[in-house]
């Protein structure tokens, strides 16, 4: 007879960990954002190509008429932290970029209530839509360096059916977020999420349905980001047991570093797994599941690779997972302060991987062993993995 696996209820959307964050403390030393990824395809030669969306927000209560910068120098000199809503969108593959358009608070409209809804000009973003319209010449480029930026155009509008959600529980509750507690809370309201719409990527028309866009949603808020920074999710799922697609199964695994006040807890890494409607989660916020982790990335010349172990006393996931560098991007992002720490935070959407996972039972000797569940090939890997460099 078998350990039954308590069933973990992290597949709880939650519109309030959802919400506009930067409020208290956190509206002038705090960034919040929604950020959505996806795969689309050419409407003339259906080839595969993943996109992402993010709307970005810093410092609200030290905005005004236009945005505000913590890398040009006389910003710097002033010591005005950065504030502004910032529209960062891009691709990854052989042309992989990050396109930047940046608001005023005085131009941005956002509620304060749930479900959230932000908009600045053309762009919009809620929890069932987002459409929009960014653009960066190459002179933009060369002359605003500050916005960290990238030379290109995307136009989409895109509905939004976020069908699976990783709510982390304790970690990002109530308390803890009135209290500000951790460094970087994390809400993903969607780790499996079915995109429909199309856009337009400097100019050539792409289409993303539901069926195969192997979508994402989440989002991040806090006054600081970790170090080192683990990102792993997909929902385009194989058995290599059975050979059959795993049409309601999403894995999520995030974390790093993560800091409570000015302690840091070394090497946490959150995670859940929907497998086919049973779910598994390895949490280290929910201290009496025992979970334990391992975890290792390394860089090489060509590729990122990231090895994650978790367990608990009744359940085991080992997740392999490599991105060639050349289909990722360096994201970059300003932190409230003003800095730009994270110099080296590799990004990509096509990341490919194996997963074992294991459950806990008891053998005809009556001894523990513990039995694979399934051994899952994962393609269109949503990826990250950064770490401060000097």
């Amino acid at each position: 007879m078998g350990v039954k696996i308590v069933e973990s209820n992290f597949n709880h959307p939650d519109d309030f960990r959802d919400a506009f964050m930067l409020k208290g403390p956190l509206a002038k030393e705090g960034y919040d954002w929604w950020w959505h990824s996806f795969t689309a395809r050419n409407a003339k030669t259906n080839e595969e190509k993943a996109f992402y969306i993010e709307f970005f927000t810093i410092n609200p209560a030290l905005g005004g008429d236009y945005p505000v910068f913590g890398q040009i120098d006389m910003e710097k000199g002033s010591n005005r932290k950065p504030s502004y809503l910032m529209i960062n969108v891009g691709t990854w593959g052989e042309d992989a970029a990050q396109l930047h358009r940046f608001f005023g608070w005085n131009q941005v409209n956002i509620k304060d209530e749930v479900p959230f809804l932000i908009s600045a000009d053309e762009c919009f973003c809620s929890e069932t839509r987002t459409l929009g319209r960014v653009t960066v010449t190459e002179e933009d480029v060369s002359l605003h360096p500050e916005w960290l930026s990238d030379a290109g155009s995307m136009v989409w509008d895109l509905t939004i059916d976020k069908q699976i959600a990783f709510n982390v529980g304790y970690g990002a509750s109530k308390a803890l977020r009135e209290m500000d507690v951790f460094q970087m809370f994390w809400h993903a309201q969607g780790m499996k999420t079915a995109y429909s719409g199309t856009i337009f990527w400097n100019g050539e028309k792409y289409t993303v349905e539901p069926e195969n866009c192997y979508g994402y949603a989440d989002k991040n808020w806090g006054s600081d980001f970790t170090s080192p920074w683990v990102w792993l999710s997909s929902n385009n799922l194989t058995s290599k047991l059975t050979g059959k697609k795993l049409e309601n199964s999403v894995f999520d695994i995030g974390g790093g570093k993560p800091k409570v006040g000015p302690k840091e807890l070394p090497r946490k890494l959150l995670s859940a797994f929907w497998y086919e409607g049973t779910p598994y989660e390895f949490n280290f916020s929910k201290f009496w599941t025992l979970t334990k982790t391992k975890f290792k990335c390394k860089e090489t010349r060509t590729k990122i690779v990231w090895r994650v172990v978790q367990e608990t006393p009744i359940a085991k996931m080992q997740t392999e997972v490599v991105c060639a560098k050349k289909d990722m991007l360096k994201i970059r992002y300003e932190a409230p302060d003003g800095s730009f720490r994270h110099k080296n935070l590799w990004n990509g959407g096509n990341g490919v991987g194996s997963i074992k996972l294991y459950k806990k039972k008891i053998s005809v000797k009556n001894k523990w062993k513990w039995e694979l569940v399934d051994e899952i090939e994962a393609r269109n890997v949503g990826c990250e993995y950064g770490e401060f460099k000097e």
